[in-house]
């Protein structure tokens, strides 16, 4: 395997856990597994589009999961995301993880913005009732996932165009 080949097995794992999150608020376990054995596999080939050593890979995948288990454990984080979240510290390491946070919870809070004002939901009434918080058709919640995984994509991106000028 070489770094091509590795930064388009990310870009395609990224972009097929935003689809799914997008289109069905649903990421199966086999898709975040699959992210996970390729971002070690790369890590133990070293040819991680990151650059990131299979104890960096093992460091940023605990350090993600154990971030936002909390939000899981009070309800406000579906379990995939923080999977997912786990997976993208394997494959871009510890180091990534608080900017793809940052990046994300920003996107999902202008999403949230979107939210309240297409399905005309006053912001008091926010959390007062028994279900999801938003729901517009057949769509609940902010797809976080896709908000984490697209900036990484854009910062694959980035690293392949600094690559580029060197």
């Amino acid at each position: 395997m070489n770094l091509p080949t590795a930064q388009f097995l990310f870009a395609a794992w990224a972009l097929a856990i935003a689809v799914c999150d997008c289109r069905t608020r649903c990421i199966p376990n086999s898709l975040v597994a699959t992210g996970l054995v390729a971002a070690f596999a790369c890590a133990l080939f070293q040819c991680s589009p990151f650059g990131v050593s299979p104890g960096a890979a093992a460091l940023g995948a605990l350090v993600g999961l154990v971030a936002l288990l909390p939000f899981f454990a009070l309800g406000v984080m579906g379990a995939a995301d923080v999977k997912v979240f786990a997976v993208l510290g394997a494959w871009c390491g510890v180091h990534a993880l608080l900017g793809l946070w940052v990046v994300a919870s920003l996107a999902a809070g202008v999403h949230a913005v979107w939210l309240l004002i297409a399905t005309h939901t006053r912001l008091a009434a926010v959390g007062r009732q028994g279900g999801p918080t938003f729901e517009l058709g057949a769509r609940r919640s902010t797809p976080y996932a896709a908000c984490l995984t697209v900036p990484a994509i854009a910062w694959l991106g980035w690293h392949v165009f600094a690559a580029g000028m060197k």
